[in-house]
């Protein structure tokens, strides 16, 4: 029983109050429009603020993975210090900014505090708590990885409606006060995570000559070509999740559902936490979870071609079966984008063993931080230089549908190329390593 009550106290609960804190990150899109009015700049260039979050945690995680690794104590204290650090520093470069409309300082300042420092807590607290999972749950390591990660997931669709309360609810200057207060919030959430986050106290460290060589002795015990189909189909399925994830919003009135995209935003997120749990868990039953990622790109690449088939986000708007389609294609997306984020640790722990798992996991996600740059800027490129020439009102709002259509002939034959790594680089895992 105690051994029960440990795993909880010591391993999930800790997990989901990291997770569920970091995993605001995705909460952007609420209050970057605000961001940019409120300092006297455009979206286009606040934006850069969460691209520069999401490559930095996949940086730090890369380059933090060593000390997670030695102590979890420590990684999850900086991540703890960090991102409140960040997300208060942010609010203080807001308020700056407000009192001097369009200073390059209240820039920079945002990119620095929710870019570079949120970042490193970010990638911190993301790997802090996944190898604890795996060891106090032997037996079901997808579904407790994928119950931490389901948190980051679902952090978003639990954040969104009370920031935007706040937004309204805290009058002149509620963007800024609302990153102090929540700093102070999820500060105290993130330091309980890090005093609970424990280790079973049986499990013993393997002894390497130092870390580093422990990670390329271990990376060396399959060919090389194995962790790169592992990297990049990973880095794919990130991409062509931002991609569409990116243009949700526009996608959405595309086909004439703009009063209905808060609701809609809610959905995909759920699909995305559920598709991190749901997809890990049913992994655990799997001889191989590389398999779960040929389902989850064979179900991309199927829908993403029955919308390009019908012309789904082009001639959606009025017609049911065609909005049914594009909404299928917009939650399957998420949930494979979720699945594909939770199925990474223990995939890993399949092929390379619990030893150097953190570092691992970290250098793996680093195909997360250039993701973060490439999605949403191939997205935007492509709808920028596509359709330019046919754009038109949908319920009083100018969309390109022609371009966002376009997005998902760029998708569709990345998730083909995916498959195509899935199936013939990554090789099956070996008898030692599934324990």
């Amino acid at each position: 029983m105690k051994n029960i009550q440990n795993k909880w106290i010591r391993g999930a609960i800790p997990a989901l109050l990291l997770h569920c804190s970091i995993g605001t990150v995705y909460c952007w899109s609420i209050f970057s429009q605000e961001i940019a009015d409120y300092i006297g700049f455009s979206k286009a260039a606040t934006e850069w603020a969460f691209s520069f979050a999401i490559f930095f945690l996949g940086m730090s995680a890369a380059f933090m993975g060593n000390i997670v690794e030695k102590n979890i104590h420590k990684s999850s204290l900086i991540a703890t210090i960090c991102f409140a650090l960040g997300m208060a520093g942010t609010g203080l470069f807001i308020w700056y900014g407000g009192a001097h409309k369009g200073s390059p300082l209240a820039l920079i300042g945002i990119y620095i505090s929710y870019g570079f420092i949120m970042g490193i807590g970010l990638g911190t607290g993301y790997l802090s708590p996944v190898k604890t999972l795996m060891l106090w749950f032997k037996d079901t390591k997808g579904l407790a990885t994928g119950l931490a990660v389901a948190g980051f997931g679902a952090a978003k669709a639990i954040a969104s409606p009370i920031m935007q309360k706040m937004l309204t609810g805290l009058g002149e200057g509620g963007i800024y006060k609302m990153f102090l207060i929540l700093a102070c919030v999820y500060f105290v959430m993130m330091f309980l995570g890090h005093l609970l986050l424990a280790k079973p106290a049986d499990w013993v460290e393997p002894q390497t000559k130092s870390k580093e060589d422990g990670i390329i002795a271990t990376l060396k015990t399959k060919p090389i070509s194995n962790y790169i189909g592992i990297w990049l189909m990973f880095y794919i399925n990130i991409t062509c999740g931002l991609a569409i994830i990116s243009q949700e919003k526009m996608i959405v009135k595309c086909i004439g559902l703009g009063s209905a995209i808060g609701i809609i935003s809610t959905i995909s997120a759920i699909f995305n936490a559920g598709g991190r749990l749901g997809f890990s868990a049913w992994a655990d039953h799997l001889k191989d979870r590389n398999t779960m990622y040929k389902i989850i790109f064979c179900l991309s690449i199927a829908f993403t071609a029955v919308v390009l088939a019908t012309n789904g986000i082009k001639n959606g708007n009025g017609n049911i079966l065609l909005i049914i389609l594009v909404l299928a294609l917009i939650f399957v997306v998420n949930a494979g984008y979720g699945g594909g984020f939770s199925n990474v640790p223990t995939l890993l722990h399949d092929h390379y063993g619990m030893g150097n798992i953190s570092a691992i996991h970290g250098i793996t996600l680093s195909a997360w931080a250039f993701a973060g740059l490439s999605g949403n800027q191939l997205a935007t490129w492509i709808v920028n230089h596509f359709g330019q020439d046919s754009l038109k009102e949908v319920n009083g709002v100018m969309v390109n549908p022609t371009g966002y259509q376009t997005v998902l002939y760029a998708t569709g034959v990345l998730y083909v190329v995916a498959l195509l790594l899935s199936i013939f680089l990554v090789r099956k895992p070996s008898a030692e390593h599934k324990d």
